[in-house]
């Protein structure tokens, strides 16, 4: 029966992880654009001009709809917006519902692109300016600053806040279940209807291993950038 049982888990965690994988894949850089979009007016980031996305963070009307977005999707249950969008379409104009997976992925994605974007807004915009007056007084140029004064200072401020959210999003793999996602807790709950409890405490082994492993990695990345003091 153990090997029954586990067989079954394994089976639901790979659903598991492949919504976490997925998730990150798309939030992350999903996250950077709505980080631009944000952007406060006066940040000194805006001063590097960064490529294409540059002008997202100098245009109000575009800084006010991303925020008033990033508040709704931060403000309501990630549940709700997943029912919405798989529900949604089919409810509301009649068209056919997206398939159970691509919804998940695609309202796990956007919400943790608005956790995430906030992340990068506030470690982008916590550089101060004379960083980034002192590198145009060395005479380097303004991909040299973003990439070797301002990059790797922003990965050392965001990384404790992310990885708290990415060990959330082990957890919040789950709510997939509420449309039919095989995931691992419904893998284990199946088996209460044979009068067996164990098998879903046993769930709950998967999510500390793996939440282990992330913060074992995290730990080892932020000794890495220990060299950024202060």
């Amino acid at each position: 029966m153990f090997t029954q049982v586990t067989l079954e888990l394994l089976g639901g965690f790979w659903e598991t992880i492949k919504i976490f994988l997925l998730t990150l894949a798309f939030s992350i850089p999903l996250g950077l654009v709505v980080c631009f979009g944000s952007m406060n007016k006066w940040s000194p980031f805006r001063r590097l001009e960064a490529g294409p996305l540059h002008f997202l963070s100098g245009w109000k009307p575009i800084r006010w709809l991303t925020r008033t977005f990033v508040w709704i999707i931060r403000g309501t249950p990630l549940m709700l917006q997943l029912i919405i969008i798989f529900y949604g379409p089919g409810l509301m104009f009649g068209l056919p519902s997206m398939p159970r997976m691509t919804a998940t992925i695609v309202a796990f994605s956007i919400n943790y692109a608005c956790y995430f974007s906030e992340i990068y807004r506030g470690g982008i915009e916590s550089i101060s300016r004379g960083q980034y007056e002192a590198g145009q007084v060395l005479g380097m140029t303004k991909s040299q600053i973003f990439f070797r004064v301002v990059l790797l200072q922003v990965v050392k401020r965001i990384m404790a806040p992310m990885s708290n959210e990415i060990i959330t999003l082990v957890k919040d793999t789950s709510l997939a279940r509420i449309i039919g996602i095989y995931e691992i807790i419904w893998s284990g709950e199946q088996f209460i209807k044979k009068g067996l409890i164990w098998p879903l405490f046993y769930t709950g082994a998967f999510y500390l291993i793996f939440s282990g492993a992330l913060t074992i990695l995290f730990g080892k990345l932020e000794k890495k950038l220990s060299y950024f003091r202060g």
